[in-house]
């Protein structure tokens, strides 16, 4: 719930009375003055892991990191976010072994999904995100990709199933900037060579 205007001029006030009326240890209405305000709304940025296409075969896969912040864009540390992974199909574990995770944000307002592992199912699937603070929430989803990355003939190569996933998610473009990327056996078109010929030397008069 947002703070009230005077919130934060009234709050020294009251701590004060409260340490007088229940001989509360002087420190104690200092660290309460000094409580971070409750923010009006929270933002979650997507930091890494949106897009990512992980490795069916290896099991490994882009630790998702999300930074929190709130209604002026300053990060929050201490907020809570719990991170979710599908129950079933395209999917995968996080460090303790199962499909949630929650961790607190640091001082720069990030948090990460420590030791997400791919599960063996092919395919996209989304990453549930929740954050909290002081009873604020906001929530958002990262999509990742498992697949199976296979080398071809020139070692440059990917998996057809892999192509037809991207041309789901992203479209054609997607498609072309991976094989460009991966394509580093290929070689750039033969130019037609230039020829120089010699000519017949000619040798002028005296001038």
């Amino acid at each position: 719930m947002p703070s009230h205007p005077g919130g934060a001029a009234i709050r020294p006030l009251l701590c004060l009375v409260l340490v007088f009326l229940l001989g509360l240890p002087p420190g104690f209405a200092a660290a309460a003055a000094q409580e971070p305000p409750v923010p009006a709304k929270l933002n979650i940025v997507i930091v890494e892991g949106e897009g990512a296409i992980n490795n069916v075969r290896q099991r490994t896969a882009r630790e998702p990191i999300v930074q929190v912040e709130d209604e002026n864009r300053r990060p929050i540390a201490g907020a809570a976010v719990l991170f979710m992974l599908p129950d079933s199909g395209p999917s995968g574990v996080f460090a303790n072994g199962g499909r949630t995770l929650q961790m607190k944000t640091d001082s720069a307002g990030r948090a990460v999904a420590k030791g997400l592992r791919a599960n063996q199912v092919e395919g996209k699937f989304q990453i549930q995100v929740q954050a909290s603070f002081q009873g604020v929430t906001a929530s958002t989803t990262i999509t990742q990709v498992n697949s199976v990355l296979t080398a071809g003939a020139g070692g440059g190569g990917i998996s057809a199933k892999l192509i037809a996933v991207l041309a789901a998610v992203g479209g054609a473009a997607a498609v072309g900037v991976v094989l460009a990327t991966r394509g580093g056996g290929s070689q750039p078109p033969t130019q037609n060579p230039t020829t120089i010929s010699a000519g017949t030397p000619t040798v002028g008069g005296p001038q």
